[in-house]
């Protein structure tokens, strides 16, 4: 299928009831700096012009990701192709030289701060959508949103988004301004916002946009090797998890092959079935992951299959580390 047949083809899916429409994939590009190794900044650069090419319109960064590096590669990407996509910006990550994760700030000033250095590291004079990547316990959300709103109304950014937090965060964001979407984990092996989150979503009129649709690669397959990846401290890809988790693997993969479909698309077309009004983010780093990804919007699956896959994969071990997961305004019950 060429370019324009696939961008004639797909549909498009409204992040909320006031966010933009965007094509039904949008591209992840946090593995583009470093966090699951060694990276190509070329290859990068290709892959995101590609998926432009290809119809992709969403494309989702974040300011701590590589201390702007990041940004800074994806506006590479994106020079001359601006009108072609909608740049998801998340924002609050604090980073130490070194590289170590130093804390997390939402205040209104910092917000601001941010803001400034996302628009010069884009080379963009506004940003699309743009979110907390996690809810900062010591700022009230509503002074948060309060401080993207007024970057709403001075022109710098267009929607506001949220990421990883639970309803009530929800709620009381969504009070102060319009909220389009929210980031969330899910996927075959993480589906905890089903039970409340995306109800809550729907009554709101806001849309979610699911990163982690292949667990991090662990539903294809993928395994922790080279120095610098932070899956190797992450409790599905280690111990006894680990080892339950190759066993569901390996049979999810046998489970593909008889469908002639790889194991990344069959994840992806479960997400994509499972939630048509949601938007997966697939997190590639080549353009044959891409491609691949892809292939996943033409071979949808039936009621049957997805009945046979939710049986089928059972991950132990929690999404993230014990630590991380007490943090997560997203995992409060």
């Amino acid at each position: 299928m060429g370019t324009q047949d696939t961008k004639q083809a797909q549909r498009t899916v409204k992040l909320g009831n006031t966010g933009p429409e965007v094509f039904p994939l949008g591209l992840g590009c946090m593995g583009m700096s470093g966090m699951y190794g060694a990276t190509d900044d070329a290859e990068s650069i290709r892959t995101i012009q590609s998926a432009i090419d290809q119809g992709v319109t969403l494309i989702d960064t974040g300011d701590f990701y590589g201390m702007g590096h990041n940004e800074m590669l994806v506006g590479r990407a994106i020079a001359g192709r601006r009108e072609r996509v909608q740049l998801s910006v998340k924002f609050g990550g604090l980073r130490g030289p070194d590289g170590s994760w130093t804390g997390f700030d939402a205040r209104p000033a910092a917000v601001k701060n941010f803001a400034a250095y996302s628009l010069k590291r884009l080379g963009v004079e506004v940003i699309d959508i743009y979110r907390p990547a996690r809810l900062d316990p010591a700022v009230p959300i509503e002074d948060t949103i309060g401080a993207i709103a007024e970057l709403v109304k001075a022109g710098y950014v267009r929607h506001i988004g949220l990421s990883e937090v639970g309803v009530e965060t929800i709620r009381r964001a969504h009070k102060v301004h319009p909220i389009v979407d929210l980031q969330i984990e899910y996927s075959l092996a993480s589906r905890g916002p089903e039970s409340s989150i995306f109800p809550t979503l729907k009554e709101l009129g806001i849309s979610a946009t699911l990163y982690g649709v292949f667990s991090r690669g662990l539903l294809t397959g993928s395994k922790p090797a080279a120095q610098g990846d932070y899956r190797a401290h992450l409790p599905r890809f280690t111990g006894a998890d680990g080892a339950k988790n190759e066993d569901v693997v390996a049979s999810l993969q046998r489970f593909a092959q008889e469908r002639k479909m790889t194991t990344g698309q069959l994840t992806l077309a479960w997400v994509l079935a499972k939630q048509p009004s949601l938007v997966p983010v697939v997190g590639v780093k080549t353009r044959a992951q891409l491609d691949d990804s892809l292939g996943a919007l033409s071979r949808p699956l039936s009621k049957e299959d997805m009945t046979a896959l939710e049986s089928l994969v059972k991950i132990s071990g929690d999404r993230y580390g014990a630590e991380q997961m007490r943090h997560l305004d997203s995992e409060r019950r």
